[in-house]
């Protein structure tokens, strides 16, 4: 691994540990708040969602075993602030996360933002019915919409970002054209 990609997939490893400690400290001080059109979430969801998108930056640059110590640092955080809903985090996001994986691994092979997409859809599916129902939270149609919404906005977004700077990056001119 080089240095610049152990960088950045240290600096994803903190980002992850410090966003399920976000999304249970936000929770505990908000509960739940309006996202949009009538729907509702934990006030935690955007981070939730972004660290479904992180998870996979810390699989691809250190493997499975730092992805969960890193749940655990980040439930273990949480526990400062509400012990309740860092084991109902934790455990949302241990079997989400783990859900993640299962689809992202053998997807990665086509490519990294077909691989985050629907894996991260899978684990937010996952996260969000085990999440409000162990924190005890309302499971309604607009408390689950609101968080599946919430969280597809925190992975897409990065994913058409990193994306974008992946094609902008990349050269367009063929360097056969450079030699004429």
């Amino acid at each position: 691994m080089t240095k610049n990609r152990t960088t950045l997939g240290g600096a994803a490893l903190a980002a992850y540990i410090a966003s399920i400690a976000a999304a249970n400290i936000t929770t505990a001080h908000y509960g739940l708040i309006s996202v949009s059109f009538g729907l509702t979430a934990t006030a935690g969801t955007y981070f939730a969602g972004g660290a479904l998108f992180l998870r996979n930056l810390v699989q691809d640059a250190f493997g499975r075993p730092a992805v969960i110590a890193a749940i655990l640092i980040g439930a273990l955080l949480s526990a400062l602030t509400s012990p309740s809903l860092a084991l109902a985090s934790g455990c949302a996001f241990l079997i989400g996360e783990l859900a993640d994986m299962t689809l992202y691994t053998p997807l990665r092979r086509s490519g990294w933002a077909r691989a985050v997409i629907p894996a991260s859809l899978l684990g937010a599916v996952i996260d969000t019915f085990i999440f409000l129902s162990l924190a005890h939270f309302p499971v309604t149609t607009a408390g689950v919409s609101g968080q599946i919404v919430g969280k597809t906005w925190a992975v897409w977004v990065p994913v058409a970002l990193v994306s974008l700077a992946r094609s902008v990056r990349r050269d367009p001119v063929s360097r056969n054209t450079l030699d004429a």
